[in-house]
C-alpha cells in the first residue's frame, strides 16, 4: 500500500522535465548546419594534444563512445571529425529561460533544479492519461516554439520521475504509475538512485545489493545499521514513500542553483565553466525579481557525500553576473581541495529591491 493511501493523502502527480543533450541542442538550433553530426561541446581537442573534458555533446557523439566529462583528448581520439565547439554559456541560459518560461506559464508548483531540468506537479490534472497528454503537449511545444526536444518523467514522486525521465531518451516520455513502481525499478540497479555515487554502490554490492529490487527487499535494520536513518528514505523510494514537494524557491530568501555532474570531476575548466552558468542563471532570476544580493554562498560537494559551503558578504549589492562569478570562483578556489567533486553549486542572499535606493533618495 502506498504511503498517500495509509495516509490519506491524495496522491501526487510529478513530472520531471529533462532537456535532450542541451548545450549541443542549443549549438544546433543557432547553426542547423550542425544537425546530424556529432559535436561535442568542451576544451579545444589540440589534434588530441589538448587537456580539459568533454562538457556535453550531441546524441551522434555518442554513438562514437564520447561522454561527459571524458578527456577532450579522447574523445578526439575516438572521433576524430567530430565538430569540437567551447561552451557558450550565455546562450544556454537564456535558451534555459525559454524553457522555464514555457513550464511556469502552465500555472502548475514549479521548481527548476538546474538550467536544463525541472518538476512540475500536476496532481490537479488527478489522472495519469490526463497528465501524459500534458506531457505530450509540452513535449511539442518545446519542439515547435523552441526547436528544442526534452524527455519527461511523471510518477508518484520527485525521486522516481526523474529517473524515469532518463529511460527513453531523447524526446521521450515515461509514464510510472503507482501500481507500477516496483516492477520499474527493480531491475535496475542501485546506481540509477540519484545520490547513489561510487562509494554508496560499492559498501552496497558487499551487502549483497545490486538493483533497486534487492534493495526493496533487504532487512531495513541492517540497512539503518550501515548507512544510518537515511536508509529508510532510501529504501522507501520502492513505495512512493517521499515527502520531497516540489515549490519554486523563495526569492525573498535566497537564489540557487546546483548541478550534479555525470561523473565526479576535479577538472578545473569544467569547474570554471559550470561557476560561470551557475552564475549566469541565478543572475537571470534576480533580475526576474528585481532583486540585488549582498552574500554569495558556494557549496561543494565531494566523491562520499562530504558537502562544504563557503559565503561571503560584499560590501555593496550587485546583480552583475560577472561580480557573482568572480567572487563565486575566489570561494571555490578557497574550499577546492583537488578531491574530485560529485555536485557544485551558488546560492545568493542578503537582498535588496532593485528599486530602494532610488526611494530613499526620492524621500
Amino acid at each position: 500500500m502506498l504511503m498517500e493511501e495509509m495516509t490519506g493523502k491524495p496522491k501526487r502527480i510529478i513530472l520531471h522535465l529533462d532537456m535532450d543533450s542541451f548545450y549541443a541542442s542549443v549549438e544546433m538550433r543557432e547553426n542547423p548546419e550542425l544537425i546530424g553530426n556529432p559535436v561535442v561541446i568542451g576544451a579545444d581537442p589540440k589534434n588530441g594534444s589538448g587537456r580539459g573534458v568533454v562538457s556535453t555533446c550531441s546524441y551522434e557523439a555518442r554513438a562514437f563512445g564520447i561522454r561527459s566529462a571524458m578527456p577532450i583528448s579522447q574523445a578526439f581520439v575516438l572521433c576524430p571529425h567530430a565538430i569540437f565547439l567551447p561552451p557558450h554559456i550565455p546562450r544556454y541560459v537564456d535558451a534555459s529561460g525559454e524553457v522555464m518560461t514555457l513550464l511556469k506559464s502552465h500555472g502548475f508548483p514549479f521548481q527548476q533544479v538546474s538550467i536544463d531540468e525541472a518538476f512540475l506537479d500536476v496532481s490537479t490534472l488527478e489522472n495519469y492519461p490526463r497528465a501524459t497528454n500534458f506531457a505530450n503537449r509540452i513535449r511539442n511545444d518545446i519542439r515547435t516554439q523552441l526547436r528544442l526536444t526534452c524527455s519527461i518523467g511523471i510518477a508518484p514522486t520527485k525521486l522516481v520521475a526523474k529517473i524515469a525521465s532518463d529511460v527513453n531518451k531523447p524526446d521521450g516520455l515515461t509514464v510510472v504509475e503507482p501500481g507500477n513502481l516496483l516492477p520499474f525499478l527493480g531491475p535496475m540497479t542501485v546506481r540509477k538512485i540519484p545520490g547513489v555515487g561510487k562509494k554508496a554502490e560499492a559498501e552496497l554490492f558487499e551487502l549483497g545489493i545490486r538493483t533497486i529490487r534487492d534493495l526493496a527487499e533487504y532487512d531495513i535494520q541492517i540497512l539503518i545499521a550501515r548507512f544510518g536513518r537515511s536508509a529508510i528514505a532510501l529504501q522507501g523510494i520502492t513505495s512512493g514513500i517521499d515527502d520531497d514537494i516540489v515549490e519554486e524557491r523563495d526569492g525573498v530568501k535566497s537564489v540557487s542553483r546546483e548541478t550534479t555532474f555525470p561523473e565526479d570531476t576535479n577538472d578545473e575548466p569544467v569547474l570554471t565553466a559550470t561557476i560561470d552558468a551557475l552564475a549566469l542563471d541565478v543572475c537571470r532570476n534576480l533580475a526576474d525579481e528585481a532583486l540585488r544580493c549582498r552574500t554569495i554562498t558556494v557549496k561543494v560537494r565531494y566523491t562520499g557525500f562530504v558537502t562544504r559551503t563557503k559565503a561571503r558578504t560584499l560590501p555593496h549589492y550587485t546583480d552583475n553576473a560577472s561580480t557573482v562569478r568572480s567572487c563565486a570562483l575566489s570561494l571555490l578556489r578557497d574550499i577546492f581541495d583537488g578531491r574530485p567533486i560529485r555536485l557544485l553549486g551558488i546560492r545568493l542572499s542578503s537582498f535588496e529591491k532593485h528599486d530602494t535606493r532610488q526611494m530613499i533618495l526620492n524621500v
